[in-house]
């Protein structure tokens, strides 16, 4: 969990995340995203982010070093 890798991979992970929530509330509401109540949309985005961020520590000594996955 202290490694340039494992914070790179987690930062991946995070901005996934926060893209698929981004979705997500978009799509949740049905809106437009030029209309859309971007303050909203994008504290979705960023709670994704804190969450997997969050996952991924939780995680960080169940799966391979260097890497916040659970698996291999």
């Amino acid at each position: 969990m202290f490694t340039r890798e494992f914070w790179k991979r987690a930062a991946e992970r995070a901005a996934k995340t926060a893209g698929q929530a981004f979705i997500l509330a978009v799509g949740a509401d049905q809106m437009n995203v030029l209309t859309g109540d971007w303050p909203t949309l994008l504290g979705f985005a960023a709670g994704g982010a804190v969450l997997s961020i969050a996952t991924s520590v939780a995680t960080a000594n169940i799966g391979p070093a260097d890497d916040p996955s659970a698996v291999e």
